[in-house]
């Protein structure tokens, strides 16, 4: 997630957009705050998934060619990193700030993936 130069934010089809019969009547009837959710979720997931497509499983499954700490870790550095970055204003030249947080929502929600894998395996964090 380090990058966005491949994976262009938003250039899936939003799920909010593919909704139909019952599910459009479910999603109108929500309040527009409550549809901006639905959607920056939905925005967070498709940007997951392009990037797994595009990377594999690199942040839950990681090669270890010089790191030997295992994906949690590896995980919590790069949302330190992201949240460094927002704390001194600096992000890459060619990443916003709407892409700087939205690497660090996936980041976050990778984290949890990786945090409930190790609990499922009884081991502690």
């Amino acid at each position: 997630m380090a990058s966005n130069k491949k994976i262009k934010q938003g250039s899936a089809p939003c799920a909010a957009e593919q909704v139909s019969g019952e599910d459009e009547s479910a999603l109108s009837s929500l309040k527009q705050d409550q549809r901006e959710i639905v959607e920056a979720c939905e925005s967070i997931r498709d940007l997951l998934l392009e990037k797994n497509k595009a990377y594999g499983s690199s942040a839950l499954k990681p090669m270890r060619v010089f790191s030997r700490a295992d994906n949690v870790e590896q995980l919590k550095v790069r949302i330190d990193d992201k949240i460094s970055r927002l704390c001194r204003g600096h992000a890459l030249p060619d990443e916003s700030l709407e892409q700087t947080a939205d690497d660090l929502m996936g980041y976050l929600i990778l984290l949890k993936i990786a945090v409930n894998r190790r609990r499922n395996l009884g081991t502690r964090l």
